[in-house]
């Protein structure tokens, strides 16, 4: 009987429009890119993700006195503006304007039935929406953070290009754009998510930002339901924070990069099922918004 059930399920499998939906799937993102990707309602996100990259460039323009010798220090300093900066604050942020937008925010457009009301299943609606998000986060995000490790060698000359290139400048920036697409996947199916849930998710988002900066602290078995966990591992370099700051660089057990990253992945994945159940109920009530 079990592997009559077995079969059952693996042909159902086969008999789903698995086709039908990826073209859906496909034309989704590239509408929702065309229409979000470059919006300004979300000019603060662009300053969020931004803003270092403007003062890493002014440094480099009117700092004077640079030596060689320096390279160890701004090298610490990238380290401190990406691990304190754009992972506790830019890309949380930031992430939180760009997926609360894609529900929440066509509801209160009221736009949203507009999907609705099209042959489009609505889980595959939701995932085409987090895709888009990513892309558009990740593209944000990515070009900032390439733009500050960038900026901050080049004033160096030919002792940054090897530091970059013949160093482990090159491995540095691999490890934070991995962070970077993990992060914007992790809390945008949270956000996602939260948005669904609630009319105002800011006031969950600081709870979940409370949450993912005590992490380090907590029980093993509760840290694995944080994404700060996985990307902590992942830094390529940790600066030690100084009072209250020291709460967000707790040492933790070495965990090996794949592990990280699968468990990262995982989590965000657990999310989106959570996200695809909650999609199926939801119901649109534009006198209520």
């Amino acid at each position: 009987m079990t592997r009559e059930k077995i079969s059952a399920a693996i042909k159902s499998l086969k008999d789903k429009p698995w086709r039908l939906w990826g073209t859906q799937l496909r034309c989704l993102v590239a509408l929702e890119t065309r229409r979000n990707l470059f919006s300004w309602r979300a000019t603060w996100v662009y300053f969020l993700a931004f803003a270092p990259t403007v003062i890493i460039l002014l440094h480099a323009l009117f700092g004077r006195g640079r030596e060689r010798e320096t390279l160890s220090e701004d090298t610490m300093v990238l380290a401190g503006i990406f691990q304190f900066y754009y992972v506790r604050v830019g890309i949380f942020f930031g992430t939180l304007g760009i997926f609360t937008g894609l529900i929440r925010g066509e509801m209160v457009e009221r736009s949203l039935h507009y999907y609705m009301l099209s042959p489009v299943r609505r889980e595959v609606l939701l995932l085409g929406k987090f895709v888009a998000g990513s892309l558009r986060a990740l593209l944000l995000m990515g070009t900032a953070v390439l733009g500050s490790f960038a900026l901050m060698y080049l004033p160096f000359g030919a002792a940054g290009q090897r530091y970059v290139f013949d160093g482990p400048g090159m491995s540095q920036l691999l490890s934070y754009l991995l962070i970077t697409a993990l992060a914007c996947m992790g809390y945008g199916a949270i956000f996602l998510l939260f948005s669904m849930m609630m009319k105002n998710p800011a006031p969950a988002a600081l709870v979940l930002m409370g949450w993912e900066a005590i992490s380090s602290v907590m029980p093993s078995f509760l840290q694995k339901f944080s994404i700060a966990t996985y990307l902590r591992h992942l830094m390529p370099i940790t600066v030690p924070g100084e009072g209250i700051f020291a709460l967000l660089t707790v040492r933790t057990e070495p965990t090996p990069t794949w592990l990280a990253v699968a468990g990262a992945l995982t989590l965000t994945a657990a999310i989106l099922v959570v996200s695809c159940w909650r999609m199926r109920f939801l119901e649109i009530s534009y006198t209520t918004e």
